[in-house]
């Protein structure tokens, strides 16, 4: 039985790793929960059906709202935790694993939390390690940090077919989003709706919109190079509309590993939660009955300049990564509300980043958890001044 401590389980990732733990409820126990208090129709299901003993708010203002939900409903009372270091406070825990699923930069603290506690950390937040840096990895032990994004779990289980020296290059798979084939002219007048309605996937709203912008598959660029230690230079990312093969590793003498599989993020959380083994029937698998095509494409880096400035930062390492991910934070909620447009969000990250790596960038051998807020909070800031400026 392990117990699992949930990060953002009100969340896509969340929910459906609560789906994997309900159907095997002789493998896994629901130690605790952590939603930042927005949905609280769907925490307090989720109280009533885990039963959690601990249960941490990032918003203390809706706990007393909660308290008379659960009430009403005869639902036991767990332990709550509230405020922003709640979710560190959980993740500090004795458990057996840690999913972080907590959407954008909050993620740092609990997942800095959980490897300094030993415990297997199963990470959804590719944020806290984008922006982290080295700081995660080298405080992570062997074998403590486990990739959920699919890309990534992908990565691992290719990987297992060869020896480190013997890999060549990563391939990166990204589906081209909804915008895929379109000009940079025709991308101008997009709208939010239109950038939500994902071909394949089924996401919140950030992470929809990072996949529309792909700045989403340049955090996972990042990503990528910090978890499996490949350099910049050999990851490639390709353009794969049907999402099936999830990623591929390609090795020294021609051969290349790709992992397959119906587009479910079931599969790679139940991998997460139970690595290095498998949880059987955790998903559907390929119907090799039916014809299927499966295409792949390079990507048109200038429609889409997102990845080669993600690529930008990451090289350059230290605070960089920090002011990528800040500054689209700030510029997709400008975004949403209507204050930009679509094609600001690359346009404007690149200028953060262009005048933090002038002036105030932070190198890697120098990096403090303390220089990444301070970059992440002043990347923020000048977002806003840019907004404003346009609108």
């Amino acid at each position: 039985m392990r117990r699992i401590v949930l990060l953002g389980s009100t969340g896509s990732i969340g929910t459906q790793t609560l789906d994997v733990i309900a159907s095997r409820r002789d493998r896994f126990e629901v130690a605790a929960l952590a939603a930042s208090g927005g949905n609280l129709a769907t925490l307090v299901d989720q109280i009533e059906r885990f039963a959690p003993a601990r249960v941490a708010l990032a918003r203390e203002d809706v706990l007393p709202g909660l308290l008379e939900q659960l009430t009403a409903r005869g639902i036991r009372h767990p332990e709550f935790l509230t405020g922003a270091q709640a979710a560190s406070q959980l993740a500090a825990q004795d458990c057996d694993v840690v999913l972080n699923a907590i959407t954008g930069a909050a993620g740092l603290g609990p997942t800095l939390a959980a490897l300094a506690a030993g415990t297997t950390l199963a990470l959804a937040n590719k944020e806290s390690l984008v922006i982290g840096g080295r700081l995660v990895t080298e405080a992570a032990a062997p074998g403590q940090l486990v990739a959920v994004d699919s890309e990534h779990s992908a990565f691992a289980q290719a990987l297992r077919g060869g020896r480190a020296d013997e890999v060549r290059r990563l391939i990166l798979t990204a589906s081209g989003g909804p915008f895929r084939g379109r000009t940079r002219e025709e991308l101008r007048d997009v709208t939010p709706e239109q950038a939500m309605a994902h071909p394949t996937w089924n996401m919140g709203r950030v992470i929809t919109i990072n996949s529309s912008t792909l700045v989403n598959k340049g955090l996972e660029l990042i990503e990528a190079a910090l978890l499996y230690g490949v350099d910049y230079d050999d990851i490639v990312v390709t353009v794969h509309p049907q999402s099936v093969v999830h990623s591929m590793v390609e090795f020294c003498d021609g051969s290349t590993l790709a992992q397959a599989s119906p587009p479910d993020m079931r599969l790679p959380i139940a991998l997460a939660l139970t690595w290095p083994d498998r949880l059987a029937d955790a998903a559907r698998p390929c119907d090799w009955t039916t014809a299927a095509t499966w295409t792949f494409e390079p990507l048109d880096s200038g429609t889409f300049p997102a990845v080669e400035l993600a690529r930008r930062a990451g090289r350059a390492a230290g605070t960089a990564p920090a002011v990528y991910n800040a500054a689209n934070e700030v510029l997709v909620d400008a975004f949403c509300d209507g204050r930009i447009g679509f094609l600001d969000i690359p346009d404007l990250i690149g200028r953060c980043l262009t005048e933090h790596l002038a002036t105030a960038h932070v190198e890697d051998g120098d990096l403090t958890v303390a220089a990444v807020l301070a970059a992440d909070a002043a990347a923020r800031e000048q977002a806003a001044r840019l907004v404003e400026e346009l609108s």
